[in-house]
C-alpha cells in the first residue's frame, strides 16, 4: 500500500512526504538508545503512511551517532516492506565512489528498488584525517567522485576510472537495471552547478528559507538545460523542520527547549584548520528555523507545507521531527504530522509478506549557508 496521494494534497500535486532522521544523542541517552529511537521512528513512518525515511550521516559527534547512513538504511529496509529509505547524506569525501556505488546497487536489488542514495561533500572535519582522504580530496575531489559514481550507477556493463581514481575497466556487479538517481546535498551555487551538470537532483537542507531554495532551484534549472537535461524530469528533495502542537507558541516552545541539546553536539566537530566549530548564536538559529518551517498548529503547518510543496521541481519533502525531545515526543509528532497536517493514509499492509527483490522496481518518479555549516557538517554544502 502506498500513501494516499490526496493525503499530500496540501503538499502539492506529486509531492511525497518523508521523514529526515538525525539519530542525535540527547543528554542522558546512550548511543544505542539514540540509534534505537531513530529506527523506531523509521518504522513508525511506514505505519503512518509516509513515503520514505532518509537518515543523516556524521562521524565522531553526538549531534548524529549514525556513522554509516547506508548501513542504517539497509537495516531499516529489512525491517519495512513499503517505504523508500534514503541517505541524507553519505559523505562522499570519505568514501571511494565505486565502493559506495556497489553498496547502493546492492541495496537497490535486495530492497526491490526502495533504496535512495543521497551524497554530500561533507565538511573540513577530522574525518578526512581519520579516513586518509585529506583536505585536497574535500576541496577538489567532489567533481571526480560524482562523475565516477554516476557512471557506476548508470547501468553500463563496465566502467573504468578517471584521473583521480585511475583503474582499468572492470565489470559492474551487481549491474543496475537502469540509471539510478543520486541526490546531491547542496547549499552553495558551485555544488548546485555541479549537480546540474550531471543531471543529479538536489537535496536542499534545513537552513535555507523558501526564497533561497527557489534561487538555487532556478539556477539548477538553467544549468541543467545548458547541459542537455530536462529539469522537469528531475525530482528534487527539500528538508524541513516540523513540530505540531495545539498553539503556535506551544510548538515554538517545544522546539526552543528540545533542539538546543541536539545542536550542542555540533560543538564537537574538529576542524582540520584549527578554527572553532559550532554556532555563536544558537538561540538565533533556532528562532530562524521556527520562523521558516512548519512549526505550530496543524493549520499553520499545513500552510507552511503547501508553500514548501510549491518549490519548483521539488517532489520530496523530508520532515525533521526530532526537535521536540524524547522518543515518545517524537512518535507523537510523527503521528500528528501524518494525521492532522498531511492526512496520510495509515499503512495496513504490514502483516503481508515482504516484497520479492527485483531489479525492475526502480526510482520514483551566503550568510545563511555559513550559519548552517556552523551547525551541520552532514554534507549540505
Amino acid at each position: 500500500m502506498t500513501a494516499d496521494p490526496s493525503g499530500i494534497r496540501r503538499a502539492g500535486r506529486g509531492v511525497r512526504a518523508h521523514l529526515f532522521l538525525l539519530a542525535g544523542q540527547r543528554p542522558g541517552d546512550s548511543h544505542a538508545e539514540a540509534l534505537a529511537t531513530a529506527h523506531r521512528y523509521g518504522r513508525a513512518a511506514e505505519a503512518a503512511g509516509f513515503a520514505g525515511v532518509w537518515i543523516a550521516e556524521h562521524h565522531f559527534i553526538s549531534y548524529g551517532v549514525c556513522p554509516s547512513a547506508i548501513t542504517f538504511a539497509a537495516h531499516l529496509l529489512g525491517a519495512t516492506r513499503r517505504i523508500e529509505v534514503g541517505t541524507a547524506a553519505c559523505i562522499l569525501s570519505n568514501r571511494h565512489p565505486v565502493a559506495l556505488g556497489e553498496e547502493a546497487a546492492l541495496l537497490h536489488e535486495l530492497s526491490g528498488g526502495r533504496f535512495r542514495l543521497g551524497v554530500g561533500r561533507g565538511g573540513p572535519w577530522v574525518d578526512l584525517e581519520v579516513f586518509g582522504t585529506g583536505t585536497e580530496r574535500f576541496t577538489h575531489g567532489f567533481h571526480d567522485s560524482l562523475e565516477l559514481l554516476a557512471r557506476w550507477l548508470s547501468g553500463q556493463p563496465t566502467v573504468a576510472g578517471n584521473d583521480r581514481f585511475p583503474f582499468r575497466e572492470v565489470p559492474v556487479v551487481p549491474r543496475p537495471p537502469h540509471r539510478l538517481p543520486v541526490w546531491v546535498a547542496a547549499t552553495s551555487t558551485a555544488t548546485v552547478d555541479l549537480a546540474a551538470r550531471h543531471g543529479m537532483p538536489l537535496l536542499l537542507g534545513l537552513h535555507a528559507d523558501l526564497t533561497e531554495k527557489v534561487e538555487l532551484l532556478d539556477r539548477y534549472t538553467a544549468t541543467a538545460k545548458a547541459h542537455g537535461y530536462d529539469p522537469a524530469s528531475i525530482d528534487h528533495a527539500s528538508a524541513h523542520l516540523a513540530q505540531v502542537a495545539e498553539t503556535d507558541a506551544a510548538a515554538a516552545s517545544v522546539v526552543s527547549r528540545g533542539l538546543p541539546p541536539l545542536l550542542a553536539g555540533t560543538r564537537e566537530y574538529v576542524r582540520l584548520d584549527g578554527e572553532p566549530a559550532g554556532n555563536r548564536d544558537p538561540a538565533g538559529y533556532v528562532e530562524h528555523l521556527i520562523a521558516i518551517h512548519p512549526v505550530g498548529t496543524p493549520g499553520r503547518c499545513r500552510e507552511a507545507v503547501a508553500r514548501a510543496a510549491a518549490l519548483p521541481g521539488v517532489r520530496h519533502l523530508l520532515f525533521m521531527v526530532e526537535a521536540g525531545g524524547g522518543s515518545e515526543a517524537g512518535l507523537t509528532n510523527i503521528h500528528r504530522l501524518a494525521t492532522e497536517v498531511l492526512e496520510l493514509a495509515p499503512d495496513d499492509s504490514r502483516q503481508q509478506d515482504p516484497p520479492t527483490p527485483t531489479g525492475r522496481a526502480g526510482s520514483s518518479p551566503s550568510a545563511t549557508a555559513t550559519r548552517y555549516h556552523a551547525f551541520h557538517g552532514n554534507g549540505y554544502r
